[in-house]
């Protein structure tokens, strides 16, 4: 259904209170630059709005930036007089088919479109009633478009892969504003830059079509630990990771449970079985080998995805201050030494860090560039590290960020490279791509916008244009 007058707000005709308001109304970082001011903002309905923000952009000689969730944590939708075109009133109409034009009613399809706005949690609860569901983010409120660009690090991501690698088409309007259809066989180059080009993907996704999985039952395993025993308990996920069980994900938290005073660590199993049984099986190997020394213990406890996406909810509050950064850590270093300052001397009580086991994915051989399989996401190792430095107060922001730059950047020092969807560009270069990828990226980006009519990074100054990122460790330079 198209909108013949597409909701626009101008900002040289719209009190600047109000035009404030909608641009900044769905970024989910209360910490905010606040001196970047769109020209216009449109609230897109239909692709037919979207196309009408290209044309806007093209007919004032500006670029276009582009909004899914909002949970950007350095804001990338809002830039420096652009057209900012958010996605959030696209209707969810969820649908199930097998291709464009293509959607039927369930009849046991395994593919379901969604617009880019569509969440996690929204997805999954229209899922639920057809036993399917898909491994997006852990974070309920994430767009689905921000996060499969990026590639997706989903649930279970070290065993079923990457997010984005269940994506088998997308919809988009191009810089130009065509509407064209991108897939293994269609458009191809587009389609493989869309699976981890992240904010440089140069069109605007409006629709995935995504394979699901059969829904499974959802069990977990905690093991909590005083700060103290962090060496020891890291080094023991780390060495249980690659022969875990493959429906079972693995992630270590170091943070401050809510009445505790004391900082921990905990060791977290998540294990997607059709079964209770199955599960005790799949957890009873890593229970039995457990260190000594928990605070708490829990071994296969019934969880399911809703409860999972409230517990995410508390962990990344809303109206709080947020500074993320993170780094793919060599598999040949002494990991817990590398990583122990980020773990052990969080600088808020909110704050918190995270290993996330990526072994046997990070294992695997790439596939051809030319495949259907192909993708743009090329960067990972065995272990994921991410901080999520939290806080309330403004005059906190220099003390928070400072430790988190300070951290990464003698961590990044023993790190292959990062992920785009915890990073910001604008204060740390560092690799996100191969460098066969990263040349490829920038092709199809010259390619699909020439003019860098949609925004594409946000790095320094705003200046990456149409070739994008460096890919390139700073340090090294």
């Amino acid at each position: 259904m198209s909108s013949p007058n597409p909701p626009i707000l101008h900002r040289d005709t719209t009190d600047p209170s109000t035009f404030q308001a909608h641009v900044w109304g769905r970024v989910f970082n209360k910490r905010r630059d606040t001196s970047r001011v769109p020209l216009a903002f449109v609230k897109a309905r239909s692709t037919a709005d979207v196309v009408a923000a290209v044309k806007l952009a093209e007919a004032n000689d500006t670029r276009v930036s582009v909004r899914s969730g909002g949970h950007s944590w350095a804001g990338w939708s809002v830039r420096q007089d652009a057209v900012l075109v958010d996605l959030g009133d696209l209707d969810l109409d969820a649908s199930d088919g097998e291709g464009e034009g293509e959607r039927p009613a369930w009849a046991g399809s395994r593919v379901v479109s969604c617009p880019a706005s569509t969440t996690g949690r929204m997805l999954n609860g229209y899922l639920k009633e057809r036993g399917r569901m898909f491994a997006g983010g852990h974070c309920p409120d994430v767009g689905l478009g921000g996060f499969l660009l990026q590639g997706g690090m989903g649930w279970n991501c070290k065993n079923w892969g990457w997010a984005c690698e269940s994506v088998v088409g997308v919809d988009v309007v191009t810089a130009e504003g065509r509407e064209v259809h991108a897939s293994g066989i269609e458009n191809a180059d587009l389609f493989w830059a869309a699976k981890g080009a992240g904010p440089g993907f140069p069109a605007i996704v409006t629709r995935f079509y995504l394979l699901t999985r059969p829904l499974l039952e959802m069990y977990q395993s905690l093991y909590v630990f005083p700060i103290s025993e962090y060496k020891r308990v890291l080094q023991w996920v780390i060495d249980i990771s690659p022969t875990a069980d493959p429906d079972t994900e693995i992630v270590a938290v170091a943070s401050y449970l809510p009445g505790d005073d004391e900082l921990t660590f905990l060791a977290n199993f998540t294990c997607f079985k059709p079964t209770k049984a199955a599960a005790e099986a799949a957890l009873a190997p890593i229970h039995e080998s457990r260190p000594a020394g928990a605070k708490i213990e829990v071994f296969c406890d019934g969880t399911s995805l809703a409860k999972e996406y409230g517990t995410q909810a508390c962990a990344n509050p809303e109206g709080h201050r947020y500074c993320a950064e993170n780094a793919y850590v060599s598999n040949d270093e002494d990991v817990p030494s590398v990583l122990e300052k980020g773990f052990t001397t969080l600088p808020s009580r909110k704050s918190f860090a995270i290993y996330f086991a990526m072994n046997p994915t990070s294992r695997r051989a790439p596939p051809a560039a030319d495949s259907q399989a192909g993708m743009a996401l090329s960067m990972q190792s065995d272990h994921y590290f991410a901080l999520y430095t939290v806080w309330e107060d403004e005059s906190d922001d220099e003390r928070c960020t400072g430790w988190v730059r300070g951290v990464m950047g003698e961590v990044e020092r023993h790190a292959d490279g990062s992920y785009l969807g915890d990073s910001d560009f604008q204060y740390r270069r560092t690799r996100f791509w191969s460098e066969e990828a990263g040349k490829r990226l920038r092709e199809v980006r010259r390619k699909w916008d020439p003019k860098g009519r949609i925004c594409g990074y946000l790095d320094e100054g705003d200046r990456s244009g149409v070739d994008g990122l460096k890919n390139e460790f700073e340090w090294k330079s």
